[in-house]
C-alpha cells in the first residue's frame, strides 16, 4: 500500500515531469515477418516462464530515458523524484520482445475492435 504522502505527490509530479525515453531494437531473424498487434493486445510478462505457452523471441529491445523539470534548478527536480520515487533521474531498460503463436486469434478479434 502507498503511502498518503506518496499518493498525492505521484500525481503532481508526474504532470510536471517530462520525460524522454529513446528505444532501439534488434531483430533476431529479420526474415521473418510478422502481422502487427495493437498496442491493445499487448501482453508483458516480467518472467519467461509467466508466458505459460510456447513462444519465439522475435527482438532485443533497449530503453533509455532522462526525466526533466519545468523548474530553473536542474539538480532540484532529480532531488524530488528520487526522494519520492527512491530512485535517480535516469532510467534504463532491456526486454525482449517475443510472438505467442495460440495468441494470433486473440490478437486478431482485439485489433479488429475500433473504439
Amino acid at each position: 500500500m502507498a503511502r498518503p504522502t506518496r499518493r498525492f505527490l505521484l500525481p503532481f509530479l508526474v504532470s510536471a515531469l517530462v520525460a524522454c525515453v529513446h528505444t532501439n531494437s534488434a531483430v533476431l531473424d529479420p526474415s521473418v515477418k510478422y502481422q502487427r498487434v495493437c498496442p491493445g493486445a499487448v501482453v508483458i510478462h516480467t518472467a519467461p516462464e509467466k508466458v505459460g505457452k510456447p513462444y519465439r523471441e522475435v527482438a532485443l529491445l533497449n530503453s533509455k530515458g532522462e526525466t526533466s523539470w519545468s523548474i530553473d534548478e536542474p539538480k532540484a527536480g532529480r532531488k524530488i523524484i528520487g526522494a519520492v520515487l527512491g530512485t535517480g533521474s535516469e532510467r534504463k531498460g532491456k526486454a525482449l520482445a517475443i510472438y505467442v503463436p495460440e495468441d494470433s486469434v486473440h490478437n486478431a478479434e482485439v485489433c479488429a475492435v475500433k473504439v
